[in-house]
Parts: C-alpha cells; structure tokens; sequence
C-alpha cells in the first residue's frame, strides 16, 4: 500500500500546485518524510502524518477519503491504527490528538472497504508493532528518564524547593504579540473563538501547556524573572503526568543556535546527540535515533534563552520557527521577543504569558525562613523582619524604595539569600543605605559583585578556600569567552576556542612536534644506539610530524570552522549489541586517503632531507624524494585504513539512560581516547612495518634499487606506531584538545587554573555555575555579563 499512497500523495500535492518544500512549510512534515512516502521507501504513513498532509493541502472529501484510504491497508487490525495514532512523524499534536487520530483511521478503512481497494498482492505481515516505530517509541521512553532524572537533579542543586519555590506568576501577555486566537485553539474556520485563561502559578505550568490546543507557549519575562526555573519544573511536571502519546520535554539553549547556518531540526538532533549521545546510535531508515526522534515528533522542544540570541539571529530564527507546526515552548525576555515580532511577525499559533513581579508578601513569606534563628526570645526574628518592615512603610516621595524594587525577581532575591541570609556576618539593612545604594542599578551591581566573593569565601567540606580575585578573573576570562563565541554553553571542548585560530593551530603544531620528537628521538637512539642520530632523527621527523599534524588540524577543524567534538561512541570488545552496524567504506576510504596525504608528504620531505644530508645532487635528491614518497604513500595509507576498520569493530553507541555530565562527558571521551590509543599504537605500527616490507618486495626494480631491512621495519613500525597515535590523539581528538589547551596553554598564560575539571565542578557545586547536559552555563546571563565587562575593563 505505501506505493499507493506515494502515488496519491504525489497526485494530490501536483494537482494542488505544490512543491515538496512547500508542503513541508504547511503541514509540517519534513521534505525528507514527504519525499520517502511519494517514492515508497517510507512505508505504513502514520495518521496524524496522512491528516496533517490532508489538513496542508486543503482536500476536499473525496480526495480527502481517497488519501486516506490509501494510507490504511484493509488487513490490519484497530490496535495498529491505535499505535500510529499515538505515535506522530511529522510533529507531535495536542494530547487529544491520539483519540482522534483512531477514530479518523476507523472512517477512513470503513471507507476504503466500501470503495473497495484495487486488486493488488497482500502485503507481507509486519513485524509486530513494527520496528522501524519500535525503537524511536522505545528512545522516547528511554529519553524520558534520562531527562527527567537530569532535571532532578539540577532542581536539588539549584535549592529550588528550599524551603520552598519562590511563587512565579504570570498573566496573558498583551495582544500585540498573540496570534489570533482561532489559530491558537484550531478552530475551523468560521467558529467563533475567544482568548483563553491563561493566568497561573509555577505549581500549575503543566497544565495551562496542556490547555493551549496548539501546543505551543511563548514564556515572557524580563531579566531574573524565574524563566529558567519555569522551564525546570514544566520539563518535570510534564514528564510526571506524560502519557506514551505525547512528546518527551528535553530543554534546549536556543541562544546557541544559528538559524542562517542549520535548519531547525538539524539543530535540535545536533543538540540532543551532544547532551545524550546514546541518541547517535542508528536508527530506522538509516538515520540516527536523535533524527527519528526529532522528525517524529517525539521531542517537545523548551527553547529557553531567545533574547540571548545575537541582534541580527532573532529575525531569521523566528522565520525558522514559524515555518514549522513543532509543539514547543519559548522562553525570552519581552523587549527582544517584542523587536523580533515587530521586523517579522508573531510566533504563529502561540499563546504568550508574561511573568509578573514578586510582591512584598511573598518576601514576607520567603525571606525569614532562609536565615538562622539568632534571638532566643523571639525564636522567630531574624535578620530580614526589620528590613522588610521598612520597605513597608511609605516613603515621602511615595515611590518604592529601590530595594523593593530589586526584590521583585527571583534573580535578586536569590543573590540577596546567597549574601545576607547564608552569611551570619553579614547585615541586610545596609542595603536601606540610600547614600551607599541611591538607585536600582547600584544595589543590583552590589548584589552581583558580592556573589562570589561570599560563595568563594566559605570553604566546602574536604577543600581549602580559593582566592575570591583569582576566581573572579578565571571566571572573567570563560565569561567573556561565551561573550565572544555567541553562545551560554561552556562546553570543555572548546575552551581552546576564545584563542585566536592561528594561535590555536599553531600551539597544535608545536606540542605535537616536541612529543612526537621526544618520542622518536628516544626510539631512535635505543635502536641505534647512536645519542647524536637519534637527537637528529627525533628534531627532523618532529618537525615534519608537527607541521604535517598541525596542517591536518588546520583543514580538518580551523579552516572549516568545524569544532573537536567528543566521541559518541564507547569501545568494547565483549557484551555488545547484535544491533551494533558497521560500516567500513566511509572509513576505509578516508583512512587510506588521509594516511596516503600524510604518508607521501612525510616520505618526499624525509627522502629528500635524507639525499641532501649526504650533498646527492638536487636531481638524484628530488628522485629520492619522489621514490619515498610513493613507498610511504603506500605504506602508511594502507595501515591507516586498515587500523581505522578495525577500531570501528569495537566501536558501540552509548546508553541514552547513562548520565550525562560536563565531567562524565570528559571522562568518556578521554576513556574511549586512550583505549584507541592502546589499539592504535600496536596495530599501525604492525601494518606499517609489515608493509613496509610488503610494498618494497612488490616495487623492487620498478623504482630502483629499494632497501628495507628487519631492524629497519620494526624500528618504522615502532616509531609510526606511537607517532601516529599521539599525534592523531592530540590533534584530531576533543581530549587531546583539551590537554593541549585547557590544561596546559590557557593555564600556562594565566587564563585558567591548572586543575581545570575540578574548578569548573566546584564552581557548579558552589551555584556560580549549572549544567544544562553536556555542557556548564553561568547560572544566569546577568551574572556572566556582569564578569565579562568586569574582565574588560581588567
């Protein structure tokens, strides 16, 4: 039957004068899922899939019938219809989605049994619940814990319920940046429609999402407001009350994305294989489970961070955005979100809310239970009573005093909490110092300044203290580095990155020439037993390898533009799947390519140096060279794609259910690192000594006279062996990166702290800091602004 459909479909959508991509931007549905059902390799169309389709093209009852019978093979039983109606491709609907979805499959097989179908052979009997819908749907499910257990954990560490979440409101936010609301509801045209309620608490977030038939919730709320607590307690009431039918919540830093560079979903799959990367295992149809995810419409995009976007992004990415149907939520400060509307046009089919201000009783209510009981008389006074007792009382003027005014977000109140109520020494009534404090801005910046100096200042158990100014400038410093790069998302990875290109290529090079020196230098000498040869030996082929290896970098990583990103994989010999693929063309081909390059350049320069250390003449130099460069060309491209298939017989996808860290993330990739390194060292240097020999048998005469004795060859194969090895590693690997850079060069010139890992984890522990999956994000963006101009002006 999915060759019947693709023929209708294809029919339908030229009769109504569309193109693919055009159909794409109506309904929803990718072109990559349009195009697979209209050719037939993408079989059994789920209905919510068929209706979008049907809803996009604006089918009359006939054709509408005719599509849909076309998409219900007579054969299959109500519980299949049931399974697809559950489980959307195209974006996920409303929850009430999946019950009309079935009753839709019923009419459309009732109908196509009266029209009775074209006489075709029986289709194969699928597989139960049919596996290409079987492991997305299990992913899901999979993704679901792992998200949820996540967010449990940042809550806890955030403090968020102790003693008890600050009370976030909101109201509907003005009717400028609403759509109308019969697109908001989904009414058919004609209906009559009106706003909805949408006033609510924290406590209550899942449930106005859920009554927004559209399924889609614009987030205002200006800086500090709470947006991002919200978002942490919709993924976790969400994920609580979540039926099988709807999509998984998984938040993601929208601030990090380049609407003029990658498509939407491509994003959201580059970003959920980052913080889970057991999503990067194969899935249906040849395509990753984070692709199958994202274009089933199994993910629940929260896009929290829209006004962190640079100026000139927020445009496009709202364009991007609307060209889509994709249930999601999005969170953004109102001025940016109000600009990006006024150049393009609302968030089409959203309801907006806006947060509101914190209000003196529920400071009254806070405040007073995060500090210590002080006065035995009155076991109920603390610091904070006085304090807000003055904030009560009316000031000549009338206007609010600036403290009140600062307390109104949940950011201030919370930094406030951190400097007076966990600090005993500290007295909250200086900040009711008009001369000291005159204005909004002034108490907001002291608030900010003594953030981490208070933080810093208290010793955690088992460490020392760390110095308040060194801190403050190592943070400076990743601070104005996220400032630079555009982005909230401190990944380990790319610390190198607020380096210059040309420095960080450069470093690259020269690291890599002095170990692969050192290590051919040694080599040489233990075989040769010549100190002075194996000196010479060692500064000739460093060189060469640092500049050949710095060169590889440059073009594989630099002039691309293309990050070191860390290994998705993990490496076993024994306990992996049966579901485990293996592909060797591509890295067949690339091995033999990149070690061929790699090979001939070193053989022509080494040859040639060779021919000239003995005064050859320039001619017979040049031939030397040239002989060289096809025996090593040979040589070592042989080896590299044979080690690269075999090292990609060990290689297994990850658990998506494994926590994902900043730390964990790093010491996988480094875990996985040095096991290829522990494979590759033995194996390559095996292949290039044993081919050496090899490839010198099979020319012998064809270019002269070839010399390859015993010694010689396993003396190749042990200095290739270790050579190769480390400087792939160094140059070619996230943590090879992140050794060369983070832990020695940024530290080295007074950017960062030796022990990098283990600052950046007490940061987080101490609250400066959260994670946000596999990468650290400054706990607010004031808070890293407000380090970066301090890191500026330094």
């Amino acid at each position: 039957m999915a060759g019947e459909f693709g023929a209708v479909l294809r029919r339908l959508r030229e009769k109504a004068g569309l193109t693919q991509d055009e159909l794409e931007r109506r309904s929803g549905v990718s072109v990559s899922t349009i195009r697979g059902l209209e050719t037939g390799k993408r079989g059994n169309p789920r209905m919510t899939t068929v209706r979008q389709l049907a809803d996009a093209l604006a089918l009359r009852s006939g054709d509408r019938e005719e599509l849909l019978g076309a998409a219900v093979p007579g054969r299959r039983g109500d519980g299949a219809d049931e399974a697809e109606a559950s489980a959307p491709e195209g974006g996920a609907e409303h929850p009430g989605a999946a019950q009309a979805g079935t009753a839709q499959a019923g009419t459309a097989q009732a109908g196509a049994a009266q029209a009775g179908e074209r006489a075709v052979a029986p289709p194969a009997a699928p597989p139960p619940a049919s596996a290409v819908r079987a492991a997305p749907a299990e992913a899901a499910e999979q993704l679901a814990k792992a998200v949820a257990a996540r967010w449990q954990r940042e809550e806890e560490q955030r403090r968020v319920q102790d003693p008890y979440p600050l009370p976030v409101r909101w109201k509907a936010a003005r009717e400028s940046l609403t759509d109308h609301w019969a697109n908001i509801r989904r009414l058919p045209p004609g209906a009559p429609s009106g706003p909805l309620d949408l006033s609510g608490r924290l406590e209550g977030i899942a449930e106005t999402y859920r009554s927004i038939p559209s399924g889609r919730l614009v987030v205002l709320g200006r800086s500090g407001s709470g947006k991002t607590v919200l978002t942490l307690r919709f993924v976790l009431d969400h994920l609580r009350s979540r039926t099988p039918a709807e999509p998984v919540p998984v938040i993601f830093s929208i601030g990090a994305w380049d609407p003029t560079a990658v498509t939407l979903r491509d994003w959201l799959t580059e970003q959920l294989t980052r913080d889970h990367p057991g999503t990067a295992a194969p899935g249906p149809g040849k395509v990753s489970l984070a692709s199958a995810l994202v274009d089933s419409g199994r993910v629940l995009p929260v896009l929290d961070g829209f006004d962190e976007m640079a100026d000139g992004l927020r445009r496009p990415a709202l364009e991007a955005l609307n060209a889509t149907t994709l249930p999601l939520v999005l969170t953004s400060r109102p001025a940016e979100y109000a600009a990006a509307v006024e150049e393009t046009d609302v968030l089409t089919s959203a309801a907006p809310i806006e947060l509101t201000d914190l209000t003196l009783d529920d400071l009254d209510h806070y405040l007073p239970r995060t500090t210590r009981k002080t006065d035995r008389s009155d076991p109920a006074a603390g610091a904070w009573q006085p304090v807000l007792k003055r904030l009560r009382e009316p000031s000549p003027d009338g206007s609010p005093a600036p403290l009140a005014t600062v307390l109104t977000t949940p950011l201030m109140v919370a930094l406030a909490r951190t400097v007076y109520s966990d600090t005993p020494e500290h007295d909250p009534a200086e900040l009711l110092d008009t001369e000291r404090f005159p204005g909004v801005r002034e108490l907001e910046e002291h608030l900010l300044d003594n953030f981490l100096p208070t933080v810093y200042r208290r010793s955690r158990p088992g460490e020392r203290g760390r110095d308040p100014e060194r801190v403050q400038r190592w943070l400076g410093h990743l601070a104005r580095h996220l400032t630079e790069l555009r982005t909230p998302d401190l990944a380990w990875w790319r610390l190198g990155h607020g380096l210059r290109s040309s420095t960080r290529t450069l470093v690259t090079a020269l690291v890599t020439a002095l170990v692969i020196g050192l290590v051919d230098g040694a080599m040489s000498a233990a075989f040769s037993g010549s100190l002075t040869g194996g000196v010479l030996d060692g500064t000739v082929v460093g060189l060469l390898a640092g500049l050949l290896f710095g060169l590889v970098h440059w073009f594989t990583y630099t002039a691309t533009g293309k990050d070191v990103q860390p290994s998705a994989v993990r490496l076993r010999i024994r306990g992996r799947p049966r579901s485990t693929k293996w592909r060797a063309g591509s890295r067949l081909v690339i091995g033999t390519l990149g070690g061929a390059f790699f090979g001939s350049a070193y053989g022509f320069m080494a040859g040639l140096l060779r021919a000239l250390s003995v005064h050859a003449a320039p001619a017979s130099a040049l031939e030397t060279g040239l002989v060289d460069a096809i025996v090593f060309g040979l040589v070592f491209g042989g080896a590299t794609g044979l080690s690269f298939c075999l090292l990609g017989l060990l290689e297994t996808p990850l658990d998506i259910v494994s926590a994902v860290s900043p730390g964990s993330v790093l010491r996988a990739d480094r875990r996985t690192v040095l096991i290829q390194l522990c494979f590759w060292a033995p194996v390559f240097g095996a292949a290039v000594g044993l081919g050496a020999g090899v490839v010198v048998d099979l020319l012998q005469g064809h270019l002269g006279r070839l010399v390859m004795d015993p010694l010689s060859s396993l003396m190749l194969g042990t200095i290739s062996g270790l050579g190769g090895a480390l400087g792939y590693t160094l140059t070619l690997t996230a943590w090879g990166q992140w050794c060369l850079l983070a832990r020695v060069w940024l530290p080295l010139t007074g950017r960062l702290p030796w022990a990098v890992a283990a600052f950046l984890d007490d940061a987080y522990q101490r609250g400066v800091l959260r994670q946000a999956g596999a990468v650290y994000q400054f706990r607010h963006a004031r808070l890293q602004s407000r380090l970066a101009q301090g890191r500026r002006r330094g």
